[in-house]
């Protein structure tokens, strides 16, 4: 057995996770040599106790590491293991670092400079927008989006960067072969073709449930170097990415709403508490001014109309089916015969172009 079949065997163990694992490989200095240690060795090391004790003496019983890189490899997803040359920089600081990493698309060096977009899986349409927005200008200036490719906040953060032609990491609190939520296969799909990576540290099959989702999350924390917040309540899992991100070190941006709204609430706790409070990703990309990248000058306002006559082949069917009449994206996709998420992430194009008006209810019309 190789030391990466060992790693990937230990990772689809139950009961077991990062934070131990590598303090069992601390204590034995390998995988394999973990592999192979009697019951009363491996309850030494601190957090193993003798039922997981018996669960890595007997390994065979609840994996099949073989198995696992063959049906990688014919879906076309990397395993990469710590020591790897594409596995996060960012990543190697933490104790419960992934001990795998599974990759759908591809990662440069250029995605150690990210930032991460987060927010409530109910968004309003303020939120959407602003969301995409601020994705769009990140990414037209460099940095790669971070996000959970989650309902709401994280799918308006993927759809902006990929609207800027930019870099994108979806980080997945499932495995591969389950990607959640399963209308977002399509998105999940876009972003490993050509510009970023889909990625879990789960192994393939695994399905989402009430832990995974925070293991998710302080990956996007601790990969990116400052997490921008852009509309949550009171109560959310991005209030919690927030403050993984805050403890690790992290610049945390805050976007502000009415305060009336119980959306906004959790930004205002944030703004509260000494995040930073922003309005355009000029403000962001102000304290990003030190990396290496060229920074574009980006306006608050979308340019005129006049600036942006050409369109691409698609788009140009978008905004053709388009009138002064306000239309449902439904209808736009029938007209159209273009995928929802492509139409989607055309419109928000043509909004910042100041071309058309996209409106509450997923609605839009030209200007």
């Amino acid at each position: 057995m190789t030391e990466t079949e060992a790693l990937i065997a230990l990772n689809q163990l139950p009961k077991t996770g990062p934070i131990k694992i590598n303090r069992l490989l601390e204590s034995f200095g390998s995988a394999t040599n973990t592999l192979k240690q009697p019951i009363d060795q491996l309850t030494r090391v601190q957090g193993v106790g003798p039922e997981i004790a018996k669960i890595i003496h007997r390994w065979q019983d609840y994996c099949d590491p073989t198995q696992e890189i063959f049906l990688a490899k014919e879906r076309g997803i990397q395993i990469l293991t710590r020591d790897h040359e594409d596995y996060p920089n960012a990543l190697h600081a933490y104790q419960d670092s992934p001990i795998v990493l599974y990759v759908w698309g591809n990662l440069k060096p250029q995605d150690q400079q990210a930032i991460a977009v987060v927010g409530s899986r109910k968004l309003t349409h303020y939120g959407r927008e602003t969301a995409r927005k601020f994705s769009y200008q990140l990414a037209s200036a460099g940095l790669t989006i971070i996000s959970g490719l989650a309902r709401g906040i994280d799918t308006a953060a993927h759809e902006g960067a990929l609207a800027a032609k930019g870099r994108t990491i979806a980080v997945l609190g499932s495995g591969l072969l389950q990607t959640y939520p399963p209308e977002n296969l399509p998105l999940a799909e876009k972003i490993s073709e050509d510009q970023g990576a889909v990625i879990s540290e789960f192994p393939l099959q695994t399905s989402p449930d009430k832990q995974t989702f925070p293991q998710r999350n302080r990956i996007v924390a601790h990969w990116a170097q400052a997490l921008l917040v852009v509309e949550c309540p009171s109560r959310s899992g991005s209030l919690i990415t927030a403050n993984l991100a805050s403890d690790a070190g992290k610049q945390i941006y805050a976007v502000p709403g009415p305060i009336d709204r119980p959306h906004s609430a959790g930004c205002h706790d944030l703004i509260r508490d000494g995040a930073t409070l922003v309005t355009d990703g000029s403000q962001i990309l102000d304290d990003f001014s030190h990396l290496s990248f060229n920074s574009p000058s980006i306006d608050a306002q979308p340019s005129p109309p006049e600036t942006f006559l050409d369109l691409t082949k698609d788009e140009n069917t978008v905004f053709s089916a388009l009138s002064s009449q306000e239309q449902a994206i439904d209808d736009l996709v029938h007209k159209t015969s273009l995928p929802a998420h492509q139409v989607s992430v055309i419109l928000m194009k043509l909004e910042l172009r100041n071309l058309i008006l996209n409106l509450p209810g997923q609605r839009s019309r030209r200007r």
